[in-house]
C-alpha cells in the first residue's frame, strides 16, 4: 500500500463542492495568495519551476508541461503574439475531472492560467469549453467576472503590470476537439479537422501565431506548485511521475466519483480505498479500462498489482490517459462493452482520415455482429487486421482510440470473441 496523500499535500480542496466556489472561498482555500510575487518571478523561473517539478499533461498524453512551454520562442514577434488555449473540452468517455474543477475549483484554474500565460509569454488565453457543459461554464464566467472586478486580470493583472486576458470558447460537443489541432481549428471557427504536424502548435498555432493548447488539470495544479516549490512536488509519487492526479473512477464499485491522489497508487488500492471496492468483492472484478474509453482494457488478473501512472499502464500494457477507470464485474458483457465503444469512435471521427473514416466503421459492424453472435471464423482476422490499419495511420490519435480498445479485448478477451463465432450467447451471470 502506498503512503497515502495528506490533506496538506492536496492540490484540491473542493472537488465535490461542499465549500464556497467563489472567489471568497477560493482565497480561503489559498487561491491567489500574492499572486503578484508569482508573476514577478518571471517567464524563465515559472516554465523552470514547473519542468523541474515534473508534472506531466494531464490530458492523456503525459508530455513533460515545462519541456512543452519551451518550444515557444524565446522573443514574441510584435504581429505574432502568444496563445496560451486550455483545453475544457472533456469529451472522453469515463472521464469527469476537468468538470469538477470548472463547477467547484474554477479560481484555481483562472490563476493557473495567468501564470501558465507568463510562463510561456503570452498575454491572451482563451479556455475551450465543452459544449455540454453549461453549468460548468457558467461557473466559469462568473469566476472570471470577479476576478476582472478585483482587479486580478486584465490591465496590469494582480497589480504585477502584466496585462492579460483569458476569454471563455463554447465547443459544439465534438469529440475531435479534444485533439489540440482539432481544438484550434474550431476555435478560428473551422471544423475541427486536426492538422498535419509539422508545423506544431509552437510555431504556428492559433490564427499562425506560436500556441500552447494544456489540459484544464494541468493548468490548475500550476499555482501550487509555484508556491511550495518543486522538490515538494516532485517528492510525491514515483520518479517521471510525480504529484497527485484526479482519478475518476465509475462503473461497478460502491462509490464511484473523482478523487486526488499520489501518482503511481496501485488500482486495487484506489478502487478499495476511495471507491468503496467492487460491487461483489474484488473476486468479482471481470475487467478494468484505466484510462478513459480509449485505452486497452485490462483483465482482472492484470489489475491485481497494476501501478496508476503513465509508466506503469505503459508496462501493463495499456495506458494512464485521462485516468478515467471504468470498472466492469463479471456481470458485464464485455464484447457488448467495447462495441460500444467502437459506435462512439465512429460516431465521433471527423472523416479526414481514409482509415479512420472507413475503418472505424467496418470495426464497429463486426463488432454488433460478435454481440449477436452471428460473427463469421474469418472476422477475427479482419478485426485484428483493420485495427492494425487503423492504428498509427491517421493525423491525430482518434485512430489509435478507436483501434485500442477492441485490440485490448482481442489480446485477453479472445475467448470470448471466438466462442461468440461458434454462434453461442454470453450465458447469464450465476
Amino acid at each position: 500500500m502506498t503512503e497515502p496523500v495528506r490533506d496538506a499535500d492536496r492540490v484540491f480542496h473542493n472537488l465535490d463542492g461542499s465549500g464556497d466556489g467563489g472567489l471568497a472561498g477560493a482565497r480561503r482555500r489559498g487561491d491567489w495568495d500574492d499572486t503578484r510575487a508569482l508573476i514577478l518571478r518571471g517567464r524563465d523561473a515559472i516554465q523552470g519551476t514547473v519542468r523541474e517539478s515534473g508534472l506531466r499533461g494531464r490530458g492523456g498524453a503525459g508530455f513533460s508541461t515545462g519541456l512543452k512551454w519551451s518550444f515557444m520562442p524565446k522573443e514574441p514577434a510584435p504581429e505574432r503574439p502568444h496563445y496560451l488555449i486550455v483545453n475544457a473540452d472533456e469529451s472522453e468517455p469515463g472521464t469527469c475531472k476537468d468538470r469538477e474543477i470548472l463547477r467547484h475549483e474554477p479560481h484555481k484554474l483562472i490563476e493557473g492560467t495567468l501564470l501558465a500565460g507568463v510562463g510561456i509569454g503570452a498575454h491572451t488565453a482563451y479556455i475551450y469549453v465543452r459544449g455540454e457543459f453549461e453549468a460548468e461554464r457558467r461557473c466559469l464566467e462568473a469566476a472570471l467576472t470577479d476576478c476582472y472586478a478585483d482587479g486580478l486580470l486584465g490591465p496590469d493583472a494582480c497589480g504585477s503590470g502584466y496585462d492579460f486576458e483569458v476569454h471563455v470558447h463554447r465547443g459544439a460537443g465534438a469529440y475531435i476537439c479534444g485533439e489540440e489541432t482539432g481544438l484550434i481549428e474550431s476555435l478560428e471557427g473551422k471544423k475541427g479537422f486536426p492538422r498535419l504536424k509539422p508545423p506544431f502548435p509552437a510555431s504556428a498555432g492559433l490564427w499562425g501565431c506560436p500556441t500552447t493548447v494544456n489540459n484544464v488539470e494541468t493548468i490548475a495544479v500550476v499555482p501550487t506548485i509555484l508556491r511550495r516549490g518543486a522538490p515538494w512536488f516532485g517528492g510525491i509519487g514515483r520518479a517521471q511521475n510525480t504529484g497527485t492526479k484526479l482519478f475518476c473512477v465509475s462503473g461497478h464499485v460502491e462509490r464511484p466519483g473523482t478523487v486526488e491522489a499520489a501518482m503511481g497508487i496501485p488500482l486495487r488500492e484506489l478502487i478499495e480505498q476511495h471507491a468503496g471496492g467492487v460491487r461483489g468483492g474484488w473476486d468479482n472484478l471481470l475487467a478494468v479500462i484505466p484510462g478513459g474509453s480509449s485505452t486497452k482494457v485490462l483483465p482482472a488478473a492484470a489489475c491485481e498489482d497494476l501501478r496508476m501512472d503513465f509508466d506503469g499502464l505503459r508496462e501493463a500494457g495499456s495506458a494512464l490517459g485521462t485516468a478515467g477507470v471504468i470498472v466492469m464485474d463479471r456481470s458485464t458483457d464485455i464484447v457488448a462493452a467495447i462495441a460500444r465503444l467502437s459506435h462512439f469512435y465512429w460516431h465521433e471521427s471527423c472523416g479526414q482520415c481514409t482509415p479512420c473514416r472507413e475503418g472505424t466503421g467496418w470495426v464497429s459492424r463486426i463488432m454488433d455482429r460478435f454481440v449477436a453472435g452471428a460473427a463469421a471464423p474469418s472476422d477475427l482476422d479482419t478485426l485484428e487486421a483493420i485495427c492494425g490499419q487503423i492504428e498509427g495511420h491517421t493525423i491525430c490519435a482518434l485512430g489509435d482510440a478507436a483501434a485500442w480498445p477492441v485490440q485490448g479485448l482481442l489480446a485477453h478477451f479472445r475467448d470470448e470473441l471466438e466462442r461468440r463465432v461458434a454462434g453461442g450467447r454470453r450465458p447469464l451471470a450465476a
